[in-house]
């Protein structure tokens, strides 16, 4: 940074506000580089332009880009905290710490507001009146849990919709997996024990839980309901056959409670989350922060801890207890309590740092985990650093390609013609980046004409970072129109490849099936370059256009739904164009809308009382008639055969 330029900051910055609130740092481009928050605008962002020698190389370097800064004011200082989660979110700052894992890691839900709940797997917490536990390691292990819960305690696994429409039990019920409230064959408050003992369970009372089966066990063989006393029965044996394989830390504890630990050093950090709920451990997750080196004197973990902190518990399961590796001051600790209770409704959550025998073996176990998995990262690391030398070298790069993006088009029939876009960073795919286009100037199917397009309004965003590889699905067409967008908008630095396949056909005497065959072709380039198929350089372009593909399909199947679903509304009488957006918004079919109450959709702009009874009146209706006509059509059938 040039001094005028410092010395102007520093006289702007005397007119800051004395108050809490976050700042945006910009550099000449205009683009935000860092958002930070402060109890104190002023006095933090002064602190940056002194002439201490504390700073890290990082914060020197982040000073000299720095052209302008904005300031946000707010109320308090957690209200500065849950600004600066969202800004870093949105606009996703370079020299912030930010957590890249795409992973939506997933919880068990029961929805508890429902007459008769059921399980499911959901991959948000939402403030629905449904009962959360997780996060789970992997969607395999909710789904065995489910399944397991479902069939111990014979909770319902049908849709809203499926249970709506039935009028006799299925073969759930008949084989004895489900006590079938579909068609009222249990009450209300019978079935409700049930969920409360799956409820008890996931809440790790699993003591409790296999005292009161037994209890209800001896009281039904007394009674001489011996089924339902061996179903009982069968019940205490599975859970006990569960709780075998257990991890148990602390058998004294009904709390759920997060442990940080930490690992690393100048390639960056791993912080490991360890969940552990009501004394099990029932996950671990880590997030690996490149900008960080926790080894260095100049790295305080007061900044980047609470940091992650903050943007960690953004959208996640919020525990009562949160243990630190490090002692934060109780001050500090004091305000992400606040912080964390604000995101929670208002529930009192602790953060502390351990001091008892216990909690040193939970932060030990923490600590190990996260060893163990910045040593994995490191190594997964090196191959995918050697597999981007690879392609920087074979394509004949200027740069290692750490950003690839890949373009794709979809079309069906001529019409609903879409694009996606996808990003890969260092070799793996960022989720966050990947966009979806409908193309607005392209009639039928002219793939060459929505490549223009598609480059075109991507390449129009300057505040998205550049890549160092563009791949575009197809061969020679497709690429030579990308190169010439790419010289109509000055932007002939950014590197394009396409890919495609080379279909090779076996000798028809032999057995052998088709083989393909992926090719690379390069602008100016007559023969195509191609990797060999086992390493992981061609693993990562292929996988990229793989993926560009699905992304594509996927946009392009849900516009046809969206469609589908437009025409079935337009049936409805006196339903308005708002009515009709605020329900394709909500609702992926007819059968989620007719499967809904009145008091959900009610909540939807536009619709009151009468107009909500009215609309599910003739949806469940017109579903009525049709199941008449559907059987009508089905006896005359069989009378004719």
């Amino acid at each position: 940074m040039k001094n005028e330029r410092r010395d102007e900051l520093r006289e702007r910055i005397k007119e800051f506000p004395q108050h809490p609130g976050v700042y945006l740092m910009k550099n000449e481009a205009e683009k935000i580089i860092y958002v930070g928050k402060a109890k104190n605008l002023r006095a933090r962002v002064r602190s940056y332009f002194s002439d201490s020698q504390d700073h890290s190389p990082k914060t020197k370097f982040l000073v000299r880009q720095i052209h302008s800064i904005d300031t946000i004011l707010t109320r308090t200082e957690v209200e500065a905290f849950l600004l600066e989660a969202s800004l870093i979110k949105k606009y996703r700052p370079r020299y912030n710490i930010r957590l890249k894992d795409d992973k939506s890691y997933p919880y068990i839900r029961v929805s508890m507001t429902d007459e008769f709940p059921r399980l499911y797997l959901a991959r948000k917490v939402k403030k629905d009146g449904s009962l959360y536990f997780g996060p789970y390691l992997s969607g395999q292990a909710v789904w065995g849990t489910i399944r397991f819960l479902n069939h111990t305690f014979q909770i319902r696994d049908c849709k809203d919709a499926f249970m709506a429409s039935r009028r006799r039990p299925c073969l759930t019920h008949q084989i004895g997996r489900c006590t079938a409230p579909c068609v009222k064959l249990v009450t209300a408050s019978e079935y409700a024990e049930d969920v409360k003992q799956a409820v008890q369970f996931l809440r790790g009372k699993d003591k409790q839980t296999v005292k009161e089966l037994t209890r209800r066990m001896k009281a039904a063989s007394a009674e001489e309901r011996f089924e339902a006393a061996a179903r009982l029965r069968d019940s205490i044996q599975a859970i006990e056959k569960i709780l075998e394989r257990q991890s148990v830390v602390n058998d004294t504890s009904e709390l759920d409670q997060d442990v940080l630990g930490f690992a690393g050093d100048e390639r960056g950090t791993l912080v490991e989350t360890l969940h552990i709920r009501a004394g099990r451990v029932i996950g671990t997750r880590g997030h690996f922060l490149p900008l960080l080196d926790p080894q260095s004197a100049e790295e305080d973990p007061r900044e980047w801890l609470v940091s992650f902190i903050n943007q960690y518990y953004d959208e996640e399961f919020i525990p009562d207890e949160v243990w630190l590796p490090v002692d934060l001051g109780r001050d500090l600790m004091a305000l992400l309590e606040d912080l964390l209770a604000e995101r929670s409704g208002g529930q009192k959550v602790r953060v502390k740092f351990p001091t008892t025998p216990v909690g040193h073996r939970l932060l030990e176990l923490a600590q190990q985990n996260a060893q163990k998995h910045f040593e994995e990262h490191v190594s997964k690391s090196r191959d995918k650093d050697a597999a981007l030398d690879e392609i920087q070298e074979r394509l004949k790069l200027p740069s290692r390609p750490t950003r690839i993006e890949c373009f794709d088009i979809s079309n069906f029939q001529g019409a609903e013609t879409v694009a996606s876009q996808v990003v890969f960073e260092d070799g793996v795919p960022n989720k966050d980046q990947y966009r979806r286009y409908k193309l607005r100037s392209v009639d039928g199917i002219n793939d060459f004409a929505s490549m223009r397009e598609v480059l075109s309004r991507r390449l129009a965003h300057r505040e998205w970072d550049d890549p160092q590889l563009i791949v575009v699905d197809g061969g020679k067409g497709q690429l030579a129109v990308a190169v010439e967008v790419l010289k109509e908008l000055g932007r002939q630095d950014l590197p394009v490849v396409g890919l495609a396949k080379a279909r090779t056909q076996g000798d028809f005497r032999s057995s052998e099936v088709k083989a393909t065959e992926e090719r690379f072709f390069l602008p100016g380039r007559q023969n195509p370059v191609v990797f060999r198929p086992g390493s992981e350089a061609f693993r990562i372009l292929v996988s990229l256009r793989d993926e560009a593909h699905r992304f594509a399909i996927q946009f392009h199947r849900k516009l046809r739904e969206a469609s589908s679903i437009e025409s079935e509304l337009d049936s409805v009488p006196r339903l308005g164009p708002q009515r009709k957006k605020s329900l394709l918004t909500r609702f992926k079919s007819i059968d989620e809308i007719r499967a809904a109450d009145v008091e959900e959709l009610v909540e939807l702009p536009g619709f009151n009382r009468p107009s909500a009874e009215a609309l599910l009146e003739f949806l469940r209706e017109a579903r009525h008639l049709d199941s008449v006509e559907e059987a009508d059509l089905g006896t005359e059938s069989e009378g004719e055969s």
